[in-house]
């Protein structure tokens, strides 16, 4: 899917914009504070139906504004034409449209429009919690999977009613609780295949690009499932029976998994540098829209918020010439044109100006 036209009302300090992008790379320049990174959040705002920054959806609708809303046209591989929008009020659900029909299904929006960014906050993928990098392995999972986002939200369901039954003292190998059991085993596992089978396709395409954004060291890419390596989840859940009843909750299932990326058999967040952790993010994410690609043939959208304070010029240029060359739809911000002064070289491009929240093209 790509954007053709983008238009925002009343987002944060953006009382109303209309742009429309290139197919290839848009670069939106603008100083601190002028409304660049805004734009970028709007465009995340479609593929995630929430924001990057806040928590708080009143921060996001403008100070004199009930409202905001963002309205894309696009059209997929196929050449159909869609057009989307997403709109929040005040202490309000979001409503999404999709060819003018009305929903609160965010899923049927966010199917639509694969959006991923990398921002200054990036880092947290690595130097994050292991929640960080499943949400980041379920995101690929969505895209290509059409049965994981049905066995995710019911593993999350299972998981809610067996940590309610531990709470309660109940005895889970109990008849009665013996059926709740075995659908959480079975559940977990296939949640646990999806995730496992994923992991090896990107390692692949990780550790290539790996050995060209990181070339003096040795990569690895693997997975934790969330329980011991030699046990089934049957059998760690029997094992952990006691030791869950203590602490009040499941300590064993794909809730608990983790991606693991190693630099010459050490955690990488122990050995790279700053700078590195940016290039060894930039190389999953480079190597996930590559995957993502090649398993729906379709192209996704990727935001690049503040490129120039987290990648010198090298590395920007590495890492954009990596997704144009999946025909992805790229985003760019930076606060001069000189931090993105090698963009000279691709022809499909547009450039746009952010002052006091009003955008220009140039």
């Amino acid at each position: 899917m790509k954007l053709d036209k983008v238009q925002l009302h009343n987002f944060r300090n953006i009382p109303r914009a209309s742009l429309t992008p290139s197919r290839a790379l848009t670069v939106i320049c603008g100083k601190n504070g002028s409304g660049k990174s805004s734009l970028i959040e709007s465009l995340y705002f479609l593929g995630f139906g929430r924001s990057f920054r806040t928590k708080r959806y009143r921060s996001v609708i403008n100070h004199d504004a009930a409202s905001f809303s963002v309205f894309a046209l696009c059209h997929n591989e196929q050449g159909e034409t869609y057009r989307v929008g997403l709109e929040r009020r005040e202490d309000e659900p979001f409503t999404c449209s999709i060819n003018g029909e009305h929903s609160n299904r965010l899923a049927d929006l966010v199917s639509l429009l694969p959006v991923q960014l990398f921002t200054p906050q990036s880092t947290d993928l690595i130097l994050g919690s292991p929640s960080e990098r499943r949400r980041f392995l379920d995101w690929g999972l969505f895209h290509v999977e059409q049965l994981f986002h049905q066995y995710a939200g019911q593993y999350r369901k299972l998981l809610r009613h067996r940590n309610a039954l531990i709470k309660q003292q109940a005895d889970l190998g109990a008849p009665q609780n013996r059926y709740w059991e075995e659908q959480f085993v079975e559940c977990g596992e296939r949640l646990t295949a999806f995730r496992q089978r994923y992991v090896e396709q990107l390692r692949h395409h990780f550790e290539n690009i790996a050995s060209e954004f990181l070339p003096e060291f040795a990569v690895t890419l693997s997975y934790y499932k969330g329980w011991e390596k030699d046990a089934s989840l049957t059998e760690s859940l029997v094992k952990k029976r006691e030791y869950d009843g203590k602490i009040g909750h499941t300590s064993s299932g794909p809730h608990k998994a983790d991606m693991r990326l190693k630099i010459d058999g050490v955690n990488a967040q122990e050995i790279l540098s700053r700078g590195q952790l940016r290039m060894a993010v930039a190389a999953l994410q480079l190597a996930q829209t590559n995957l993502f690609t090649q398993l729906t043939s379709r192209k996704s959208i990727f935001l690049l918020d503040d490129v120039g304070a987290e990648l010198d010029s090298d590395k920007r240029e590495r890492f954009i010439d990596g997704l144009l060359q999946v025909d992805t739809q790229v985003f760019v911000t930076a606060i001069e044109k000189s931090q993105l002064d090698f963009i000279e070289k691709y022809e499909d491009k547009k450039m746009f100006h952010v002052e006091h929240g009003s955008v220009k093209e140039e």
